[in-house]
C-alpha cells in the first residue's frame, strides 16, 4: 500500500512559477501515467502562460479564489471549482484573493518540466 502524506513530501517550483508538492507520480510511487500534487499560488501571483503539448490537466481548488485564463477567456474560481485543461491549451491562474490559492493538480500524462512550454507576452493574449 502507498500512502503519502503532504507534510512529508518535499515542494519545487514548476517552470510556470507555482509552488508544487507531487504527492503521486512515477518519481515517488508505482503510479505510472498520471500524477497527483498539491499546488500553491501566493496573492497577488499571477503563473506564467503556458501550455502541455502532451498533457491533459484537471485542477481542483481547494482554498482561496483566483482567475483561470484558458486561451482568451478569463473565469473567476473558488472551492470546489474543476478546471480541464486540454493538451496545447494555453493556461495561467491568477491569485485574485488575499490567501493562499490551494488546489489539487491532476495530470496524464505525469508532469515533467520538459511538456512544459513557457509563452512569451508578445505570443499569448493571456495577461500575465
Amino acid at each position: 500500500m502507498e500512502i503519502r502524506n503532504i507534510n512529508e513530501v518535499p515542494a519545487f517550483t514548476t517552470k510556470d512559477g507555482s509552488e508544487i508538492r507531487e504527492l503521486l507520480a512515477h518519481r515517488n510511487s508505482s503510479i505510472r501515467n498520471q500524477s497527483l500534487a498539491e499546488a500553491r499560488v501566493a496573492p497577488g501571483v499571477t503563473t506564467a502562460p503556458h501550455f502541455h503539448p502532451l498533457t491533459e490537466e484537471i485542477y481542483y481548488i481547494l482554498e482561496g479564489t483566483g482567475e483561470m485564463m484558458i486561451a482568451d477567456q478569463v473565469q473567476a474560481v473558488v472551492p470546489g471549482d474543476a478546471i480541464a485543461i486540454a493538451p496545447g491549451e494555453i493556461h495561467s491562474i491568477k491569485n485574485s484573493g488575499e490567501q493562499t490559492l490551494l488546489f489539487l493538480c491532476c495530470c496524464a500524462p505525469c508532469y515533467e518540466h520538459h511538456d512544459t512550454v513557457l509563452m512569451d507576452s508578445k505570443d499569448s493574449k493571456v495577461d500575465s
